[in-house]
């Protein structure tokens, strides 16, 4: 019943503050407050408890798992399901959960109560995806994230919002409806193949499939994950909603939201669709390299903050789908890390920007500069995570970049080469928001609040761990492992049964990486 109550408190928190909301705006707050931080605590001692046995947990075998009979006369079950890499974008999840309630706590101020109804349904939304394990209980939290996002940016969003939360619906929910086509397809022809109708994930894998049927299926679910990943060219939906949306919006988007496109591609596309992957991994691993220099060299050319931001999004997830396609052990970990650390990195600098907005009125940085007179511990978190955002050693995205580069070099050196240009193209877009936001004189005579101990305690954790996985990423690498070993032998396995090559010839064994 575990991961059940992880989504249902958010549920029912949810509702709890819309109604306190009516009493007492604080109130609100505060159970939204409660309601995340328990949940991130009830995962942090799923972690402990499971840390130590996690090479010793049998293949395909689930941490945690809840399985019922649903809908028995349709195949669909209420299975819920845990591995290492759940688990740890669960943690992701309701930490950052926390951060966005914080970053609200004084920018809304209208509509308290529904704004955290919102936010707490599109948590729960996405740790559905995370956990769901039969395809329609998997869509249907899938779709459950659209619709709160879309009330967060439209009823609570900047000045062209509804422009924003229209384009992102309708980009979102046209690739959700790809995909929607491409489960009910597979659910048929799994039927026609072994006369049985499911939606479970582990029985549709090794469904027989034509090539040319299973390509085709293939890309519905590459699609919708790759618009909310998102991959260049389906990534024009995001500057706007970025930009638009409210901080805490912000938050979500970049930092959870894309993780499930990321997420979908992992679990889903290249395990179901095996051969068809392969066949689409030059094409994929190309978008994701044009999306890595072009995010790069379009956030220098920005002068809004958020905008600028947004774009370094395009960039980093850029990394995560050429490692999602180069499919080795390296490269398969550097994706994921690159997954959390962006979380964090992004997510604190739109926590920041929202900081800056609402002190200076604006995001444009020709109207600022000369802020770190003014406010030097803001400015200096903002230096630190524009340094994390463009991968400087020592801190946890160059881990993830450094691991994607390395797992694809051997392969793919062409591509590796225009990727690590595009690195260097993060130091302009870093540097640049750094000098023009922060440093030169203070032309403006900027007299505005420094950090207070609300924004100390969302921007030092996220400081922190940064640091952590900069220096010593192990054991969330030691988390991951089973999970990418499991998905590494289903697709192994495949390819032995069919002669297929891996995607990459120099790929290690399973777990080869310590």
């Amino acid at each position: 019943m575990i991961l059940l109550w992880l989504i249902v408190i958010l549920l029912i928190a949810g509702v709890l503050a819309w109604a306190a909301a009516r009493w007492s705006r604080s109130l609100a707050r505060w159970i939204a407050l409660g309601a995340v931080s328990f949940d991130f605590v009830l995962t942090l001692w799923l972690w402990a408890r499971h840390f130590h046995q996690m090479d010793l947990i049998p293949h395909s075998a689930w941490l945690e798992q809840i399985d019922w009979s649903w809908i028995p006369s349709w195949g669909v079950r209420f299975h819920l399901a845990m591995d290492g890499l759940s688990l740890l974008l669960l943690l992701l999840t309701f930490f950052l959960g926390i951060v966005s309630v914080l970053a609200s706590w004084r920018e809304i101020q209208d509509g308290v109560g529904f704004f955290h109804l919102n936010l707490l349904w599109v948590l729960a939304g996405i740790a559905g995806v995370f956990l769901a394990v039969d395809l329609f209980l998997f869509y249907f939290a899938w779709e459950l994230m659209l619709v709160p996002m879309y009330f967060l940016i439209v009823i609570w969003g900047h000045e062209k919002r509804v422009y924003a939360a229209i384009k992102f619906f309708l980009f979102t929910q046209l690739s959700s409806l790809l995909m929607l086509i491409a489960i009910l397809a597979l659910y048929f022809l799994h039927h026609t193949a072994t006369g049985t109708y499911t939606f479970e994930y582990s029985e549709l894998i090794g469904t027989p499939l034509a090539p040319q049927t299973a390509f085709w299926l293939m890309l519905g679910f590459f699609v919708a994950f790759a618009v909310k990943l998102p991959a260049f060219p389906l990534h024009t939906w995001l500057p706007d909603a970025h930009t638009e949306a409210p901080t805490a919006g912000s938050i979500v988007l970049a930092g959870l939201l894309l993780k499930t496109g990321a997420y979908g591609m992992l679990r889903f596309v290249v395990p179901l669709f095996p051969g068809a992957a392969h066949r689409f991994a030059p094409a994929a691993m190309t978008l994701g390299v044009i999306g890595i220099v072009y995010g790069a060299v379009v956030a220098y050319g920005q002068t809004d903050l958020k905008r600028l931001v947004a774009y370094t999004s395009v960039s980093h997830l850029g990394f995560v789908l050429f490692g999602i396609f180069t499919w080795n052990s390296l490269a398969l970990q550097g994706a994921l890390i690159g997954m959390i650390c962006h979380g964090f990195s992004t997510g604190a600098l739109f926590a920041l920007v929202g900081a800056l907005q609402e002190r200076t009125h604006t995001r444009e940085m020709d109207r600022l500069g000369g802020l770190w007179a003014a406010i030097p511990r803001l400015s200096g978190a903002g230096l630190f995570f524009a340094l994390a955002s463009m991968g400087l050693p020592g801190l946890g995205d160059f881990i993830g970049e450094f691991l994607v580069l390395l797992g694809s070099y051997k392969e793919h050196l062409g591509l590796t080469v225009v990727a690590v240009i595009g690195v260097l193209a993060s130091t302009f877009y870093a540097l640049q928001f750094v000098q023009r936001a922060f440093h030169g004189s203070n032309v403006n005579r900027w007299s505005v609040e420094d950090l207070v101990p609300r924004e100390v305690l969302i921007l030092a954790p996220m400081m922190a761990i940064l640091l952590w996985l900069g220096v010593y990423p192990q054991p969330v690498l030691n988390t991951f492992r089973p999970a990418m070993n499991t998905l590494q032998q289903t697709v192994d396995h495949y390819w032995d049964k069919h002669g297929t090559q891996p995607m990459t010839s120099s790929s290690e064994p399973p777990g080869g990486h310590q």
